[in-house]
């Protein structure tokens, strides 16, 4: 009798190991997952750092800027929440597209400035942090705070009286097309162009870009590798 209990002790012996085995490996392989979950949330809120205050690589997804910048060419971008610069004509930026122009054409007489969604709260936080429903355009420096901008029938563009010189554009004309072809710019904000005349929404018809709607200077393109340099 007492060795058949002792068989039976040993077999509920090996159960019970078995048991806890099974335990401590389910606890290694939750664990195991807890930690990489943890590195992919710290990861990711440092990407979002580094691309809120730093900078990114962006692609170009318009045709605005041809042939400056081509469609699915990449640029490095650097943000203007750290590193403030003084824009000045030619500065190629990217910024947050405006709402559609039809909502707020009657201002154009009074009010040449790009108007924008108004967001509060946790929505605030995704769209301007995360990026969440933002759409970006990456456009030309034309005029800044102060300079009276004409374009003139014949397309030309003229920044303070002088005729500019625009040797990078697709076109030898600019399209004397949208609301604002002569206006003074209001202060802390640009009038922005696309290279691509012909195909670009740009401040003549959505008007100045503020600054606080600016998302980044670019620095200069990386992609394609035979085409990496500035933009000019």
């Amino acid at each position: 009798m007492e060795e058949e209990n002792k068989y039976y002790d040993d077999e509920n012996y090996q159960q019970v190991e078995d048991s806890n085995e099974k335990k401590r490996k389910i606890r290694g392989i939750l664990k195991e997952i807890f930690e990489w979950i943890i590195c992919i949330v710290i990861a990711y809120v440092l990407y979002l750092n580094l691309n809120y205050f730093i900078g990114s690589v962006s692609g170009v997804k318009q045709a605005s800027m041809y042939p400056t910048a081509k469609e699915g060419e990449k640029v490095i971008l650097q943000r203007p929440t750290i590193f403030k610069k003084e824009l000045k004509y030619g500065d190629i930026i990217t910024f947050e597209s405006p709402i559609d122009i039809k909502l707020y054409v009657d201002q154009k007489d009074n009010y040449p400035v790009a108007q924008y969604e108004v967001y509060t709260g946790i929505t605030k936080f995704l769209h301007e942090f995360i990026g969440v429903g933002k759409v970006s355009y990456i456009k030309r420096v034309i005029g800044v705070a102060g300079d009276h901008i004409v374009i003139s029938d014949d397309g030309s563009v003229y920044l303070n009286g002088q005729k500019l010189e625009e040797d990078y554009i697709r076109e030898e004309d600019t399209p004397k097309n949208g609301e604002y072809t002569d206006l003074i710019v209001p202060e802390g904000t640009v009038f922005v162009m696309g290279d691509n005349r012909a195909e670009s929404r740009d401040s003549r018809y959505f008007g100045c870009v503020p600054l606080s709607k600016v998302n980044g200077y670019v620095l200069c393109r990386v992609w394609p590798l035979n085409k990496i340099g500035t933009l000019k």
